[in-house]
């Protein structure tokens, strides 16, 4: 156990997610994290992934860029299992806080966190966006180096116990903490690619980047065969076929949007 100058245990903070409701959660130091594969090669790949589903044009700020909040030293990342039989916790709902019904559990999480940060530790924390152009980073990156898990072939985040059934979060802390760690876990390296297989657009059948262009050997899909440019095709298809619903206990109509999770579930890792 590593405790930072004023005594705080990563440790602690993680026993304390987990006690909030959080089903994973680690720590990543800031400083590492900005080393991290997705945040060193985004801003060479802009051309890759802007301007579809997912992203936002925001003035002043370039595609791929991510604006590290000048105090921050360490980020907290969180997860909670997305089960097969709870789809609607990733559909998006216009009009419900959060968006998804994923995303307000992790959110309740956190403000319990950082409510027991601020009044029992006296720590400062920065709540980010989720999206890289409001001020977020990238999360997977940050539960890796948080020791949740490792980045599969389907480009998303891979863990021990739930696969890649999972939602994530990040929290910024202003308390120099270090990464729990990466672990020693790679289910991906033999595997039939089950995930790549199922995917309606085949974003994962075509080389797109190479070491010796970008200068990293880990590039989106591991290798440099994901594109985000036709995974985002199906997204849009989603997008298309949105229907107006009721909100729950709110007697409101929202706009509902179901993303594909093709690749995700097709993933066999943490199946019971």
């Amino acid at each position: 156990m590593t405790l930072n100058d004023k005594g705080l245990s990563g440790d602690l903070i993680i026993e304390k997610s987990l006690e909030f409701g959080a089903c994973l959660a680690g720590i990543a130091n800031v400083e590492e994290l900005k080393q991290s594969p997705s945040h060193n090669v985004s801003e060479k790949i802009s051309m890759y992934i802007g301007g579809g589903v997912g992203t936002k044009t925001v003035e002043g700020v370039k595609l791929g860029e991510v604006k590290w909040p000048a105090a921050a030293k360490s980020a907290v990342v969180i997860a909670v299992e997305h089960p097969a039989d709870a789809p609607d916790m990733d559909w998006w709902l216009k009009g419900l806080k959060g968006g998804t019904k994923g995303n307000a559990r992790l959110m309740a999480v956190f403000s319990k966190l950082a409510e027991w940060l601020e009044q029992e530790e006296k720590i400062k924390y920065i709540k980010i966006p989720y999206h890289i152009e409001h001020g977020g980073i990238f999360m997977k990156d940050a539960a890796v180096s948080g020791g949740l898990g490792c980045v599969g072939k389907n480009n998303i985040l891979v863990t021990p116990q739930y696969g890649s059934r999972i939602r994530l979060r990040v929290m910024l802390l202003e308390e120099d903490l270090p990464s729990t760690g990466v672990i020693d876990f790679d289910p991906c390296e033999d595997c039939k690619e089950y995930c790549r297989k199922v995917c309606p657009e085949k974003a994962f059948d075509e080389k797109l980047y190479s070491a010796e262009e970008y200068g990293q050997e880990e590039l989106p899909g591991r290798t440099g065969v994901y594109s985000r440019m036709k995974c985002n095709l199906q997204m849009e298809k989603n997008a298309a076929d949105g229907k107006e619903v009721e909100i729950e206990d709110t007697g409101k109509k929202g706009h509902e949007v179901r993303h594909c999770r093709l690749c995700e579930q097709a993933c066999p890792v943490g199946r019971s």
